[in-house]
């Protein structure tokens, strides 16, 4: 048993080190696409995947404007039991005679595209290079679970018990109050009883996210996928009595907890969040200001609890070569933009900045590369100004997502400083202010691409974006 097991560490060995060898001489780049749900993930990927296929529009993407992008295509995905990104249902959803959004991320998938490109002049003669781009993409319910990775049961059923007696919060919170209530956690464990208590708790998280809010874990109660039904989901915080017995309600809840933290949570980071190289964090800043103080307080505390899981900074070339991936470009894009005259898109930068610090801070110190910049992925407005009596405002055009109809806003101002919002946000019931403005309230529809589809979608900043992303690759 030992030989057989010396032998198969040894083969395991030599895998990695093909593996590592063929990184080395094909270089892959293993892009993260993450963000809660609501930041606009697929759009994004879609957006991403068209533009670098047909690059018209790739302006401020130097290795296309330089002449050194010699092809891009899909390739075969590399590990084929993941699902493949849908990116051909979605592209044609996009440009259908009549547009619409395509579908939220149900589950993991990914998609591969394959660049052929010129080095620069004193790698020539080398000849062409090749580079794969691997994108992940994850479902934001998802992601959350991360949060829970250093939270042990006692620590997350008081955290979440404490936070349902939010005043934010309260409300969402009443049937599972209620059903909380009506158990003791120091009785023998009963099926029924904790199916009762997941369920309640299910509901109160998708009350909390039909109001905007977006720390909501554990995510699978809202996208089981294919744990629905499993005893994996069959759990909720509960008051830690005196001295729980071990068939006890809350000694089992615990169990089952621990357990989805081990066999779902663990696996999911390891298998695909462990491995990134680089990273995208898609926030919705305008949907978090529309949802008011609380909702933006919510995005603050669910990004930065998340982020706090992940591994950024400088990675060794025996780091890559022996596959220890670090992420050494993390890249926060406060999403839909296009929502906002491009006056305002400075003010947007910097609330995406000043939402994200505390991850930014850590990522810098370790060695990462972090940028913020606000961006949509699939432009879907113009820019207008009028004047009315006397007052210069500046609007955003497009089509009604609902009606159809051609409608012109005024979504109002960010202030230049976001210290003051953030400051409200984290104390919804204090004395700070909020914009009176329409952020992110009009749904837009997608835009026909015109008579240039084959340049790839309208967007803003997307080929910024990828340079940061993957310029210094094509290199």
């Amino acid at each position: 048993m030992r030989i057989g097991n010396l032998a198969d560490s040894l083969l395991s060995g030599l895998d990695q080190a093909a593996e590592a060898a063929g990184r080395w001489f094909e270089p892959t780049v293993r892009l993260g696409v993450t963000g809660l749900s609501g930041a606009g993930k697929t759009v994004f990927i879609t957006a991403l995947v068209a533009s670098l296929l047909r690059r018209g529009r790739m302006r401020d993407l130097a290795p296309e404007t330089e002449g050194r992008i010699l092809g891009a295509m899909l390739s075969p995905q590399p590990d084929p039991t993941i699902p493949r990104f849908p990116y051909e249902a979605h592209l044609a959803a996009l440009t259908a005679p009549n547009p619409r959004w395509p579908s939220s991320t149900r589950s993991v998938s990914q998609l591969r595209v394959s660049f052929r490109y010129r080095p620069r002049a004193y790698m020539a003669l080398s000849g062409a290079g090749r580079l794969h781009l691997d994108i992940v993409d994850f479902p934001g319910e998802w992601l959350a679970d991360l949060a829970l990775l250093d939270r042990d049961y006692e620590s997350w059923a008081a955290e979440a018990l404490a936070t349902a007696e939010r005043p934010g919060r309260h409300a969402q919170a009443e049937t599972w109050r209620s059903a909380l209530a009506a158990v003791d956690p120091s009785a023998p464990h009963e099926e029924l009883v904790a199916e009762a208590l997941a369920a309640a708790y299910a509901g109160y998280l998708a009350a909390c996210r039909k109001e905007g809010m977006a720390a909501l874990a554990p995510g699978r109660f809202l996208m089981p996928g294919d744990l629905a039904g499993s005893p994996a989901l069959t759990f909720a915080p509960l008051p830690k009595p005196e001295a729980p017995g071990r068939d006890s309600l809350y000694a089992e809840l615990r169990r089952r907890y621990d357990a989805y933290r081990k066999a779902v949570v663990q696996p999911f980071f390891q298998d695909h969040f462990a491995a990134l190289d680089r990273q995208v964090v898609l926030v919705d800043v305008l949907g978090a200001l529309a949802a008011g103080p609380r909702a933006l307080g919510d995005l603050a505390e669910g990004m930065e609890s998340t982020l706090a899981a992940f591994r950024h900074g400088a990675s060794s070339w025996l780091d890559r070569l022996l596959g220890n991936h670090r992420i050494d470009r993390l890249l926060f894009l406060a999403s839909k933009a296009d929502h906002l005259h491009h006056e305002q898109h400075a003010a947007l930068t910097h609330m995406a900045e000043a939402l994200l610090a505390e991850a930014a801070d850590r990522a810098a110190f370790h060695g990462a590369e972090t940028r913020a910049m606000a961006v949509a992925a699939v432009r879907a407005t113009a820019e207008q100004t009028v004047t009315r009596d006397g007052a210069r405002l500046a609007l955003v055009r497009g089509r009604h997502l609902e009606t159809g109809r051609d409608v012109a806003v005024h979504p109002g101002a960010l202030p230049d400083d976001p210290r003051a919002l953030l400051a409200t946000a984290r104390d919804p019931e204090g004395a700070g202010t909020w914009p009176d403005a329409d952020f992110a309230r009009v749904p837009f529809a997608p835009p026909a691409w015109g008579p240039r589809a084959e340049d790839g979608p309208p967007h803003i900043r997307l080929d910024r974006a990828l340079n940061f992303l993957i310029g210094d690759k094509l290199d």
